[in-house]
């Protein structure tokens, strides 16, 4: 029993070892993964931080950008509105009657040469004639009549200054923005409009000093959304309409200025755009970045980034795979180790011609669960079993066919045993011992039937036996550990004492301790 127990203090042992290597292998490789995880998210959340930066930026910038240019279009527009302002009180006061039309001249001149962004005063009479004007010569038949500004204020009485749409001028052949007023008569009537116009030109210079990227955009619209001046400027674009864009019917309508994302109407660029809506005048303007000029920059920075993140990845994965196969190398080691051991084990355990259990195995399990019934207030079935005439059966036959005759025998007595607790070892020679734990005298006895009526049906000849055939004598003792303190060795010995009688009853039969059963022929 103490090698048993050594053995089975060794088992546990490897098995322990070989846990602590799994253990350590799954730890190391959790280890790995929350490490990489940890560097992932951390770098994840770094490049998105880093996203959110460019963008707020860019907002920033496309912020001031619109404040700037729609400052500077107000400025601009205010000082024409100004002098018309001006002018008109002055012409309507005087009288056109009296109109001292060089001393105008020379007025409209000066003022023209104040305001760098004009390109041009003009006084056109009801008719649409020229009246008086800043250039040095009026155009024969010069008559203005046609044009979108002098028929709105012929047919509208407010004295309001009115931006129109871009015009070619006909005079210089310049793209201008006319901002003109009614002129009455003393009555009320029609007498004339007055107009100044700013140059396209010079708003596209101003828009052209900014720094922003080549598919950026800056728009200087009318509140319908015609545009006046674009950066780009494309002259074919000047005079197209915004009011289907994203910003004219989602935003302005809620809000005179803000942030938006959008796609362009005239170039399909996506874009971030800044818009803003003149206080004084009907005019809005849009500072817009594109998309991709915000993003190259943190995309470039991204993907060093992650490039960087990749190789610290791949670095620590090869040392965590270093790790983890030494790892997993010394578990197959101790599994085969603890695999070598059990079958070692298993050998010192087992019987190599009958495949039954041996002695030691018996030494190992008899004492524990004796103690185990004694707990448990269980009864324990002892059966020592010898084949009869066995020494003439070697002499007749040889010892293979007694080797054979021994192995056919373990088969039988495996199958009359129906539960896994009970074991059945080869005690030495031809001798085997059944144990059976929780069982009874009968049931011991119905066992050791079923055995014989087995063995008599697989009938194996013996010349030697007087029965001429194969039989065995058995001797049954019954621990009752409720009442008893029997110990391994008393069991034993009452088995072995009951197997003894019934060989001196003639054998072919058992005995059960303490009385006597006779086998039943079938």
């Amino acid at each position: 029993m103490c090698a048993a127990r050594q053995q089975d203090d060794e088992g546990h042992l490897a098995v322990t070892s070989e846990g602590r290597a799994v253990g350590l292998f799954r730890l190391v490789l959790a280890f790995m993964v929350v490490v990489m995880l940890a560097f992932v998210v951390v770098e994840g959340w770094r490049i998105w931080r880093d996203y959110r930066h460019a963008f707020s930026n860019a907002e920033n910038m496309v912020t001031n950008l619109a404040r700037a240019t729609a400052q500077h279009a107000e400025d601009a527009i205010r000082q024409v509105d100004v002098v018309t302002a001006s002018l008109a009180e002055r012409l309507e006061g005087d009288g056109f009657e009296h109109m001292d039309r060089p001393r105008l001249h020379a007025l409209l001149a000066q003022q023209k040469a104040l305001m760098p962004q004009l390109h041009g005063l003009f006084v056109y009479g009801p008719d649409g004639n020229w009246l008086v004007t800043d250039q040095a010569a009026i155009p024969p038949n010069a008559n203005n009549a046609d044009r979108d500004y002098f028929v709105y204020h012929r047919t509208h009485a407010d004295h309001q200054v009115r931006i129109g749409s871009v015009v070619r001028s006909r005079s210089t052949g310049d793209l201008i923005i006319p901002i003109s007023r009614r002129l009455e008569y003393g009555d009320g009537r029609f007498a004339g409009v007055l107009l100044g116009t700013i140059k396209v030109d010079w708003f596209v210079r101003y828009y052209g000093d900014f720094k922003i990227d080549e598919r950026g955009a800056l728009v200087l619209a009318k509140r319908d959304g015609t545009i006046l001046v674009r950066r780009p400027f494309v002259s074919r674009m000047v005079g197209r309409t915004l009011a289907n864009s994203d910003i004219f019917r989602n935003h302005l309508p809620y809000a005179s200025e803000g942030v938006a994302e959008a796609v362009a109407v005239v170039d399909g660029t996506p874009r971030l755009y800044a818009y803003r809506a003149l206080s004084s005048y009907p005019l809005v303007v849009e500072a817009g970045l594109s998309r991709e000029s915000i993003v190259a920059p943190w995309r470039h920075d991204a993907i060093k980034s992650v490039a960087a993140l990749l190789l610290l990845l791949v670095g620590l994965a090869a040392f965590g795979g270093v790790v983890l196969r030494q790892l997993r190398e010394r578990i197959v080691i101790e599994r085969a180790l603890h695999q070598a051991h059990q079958t070692l084990r298993s050998l010192a355990l087992t019987d190599s011609l009958t495949g039954l259990g041996n002695r030691r195995r018996l030494d190992a399990v008899l004492a524990p669960e004796l103690r185990r019934a004694r707990r448990q207030g269980h009864s324990v079935a002892l059966v020592m079993l010898d084949l009869d005439y066995f020494k003439a059966y070697n002499d007749r036959y040889g010892h293979l066919a007694g080797d054979q005759c021994l192995q056919r025998f373990a088969e039988l007595l495996q199958q009359a045993l129906r539960r896994p607790a009970d074991l059945a070892v080869r005690y030495g020679g031809e001798e085997f011992t059944l144990l059976m734990p929780d069982t009874d005298g009968p049931g011991a006895e119905l066992v050791v039937q079923a055995l014989q009526q087995l063995l008599r049906r697989h009938v194996i000849e013996h010349g030697g036996s007087p029965l001429g055939r194969v039989s065995f004598s058995a001797g049954i003792a019954i621990g009752d550990l409720a009442r008893d303190t029997i110990t391994a060795e008393r069991l034993m010995a009452a088995a072995d004492g009951a197997l003894y009688q019934a060989k001196r009853q003639g054998r072919d039969r058992y005995c059960l301790a303490d009385s006597v059963a006779a086998g039943v022929d079938p």
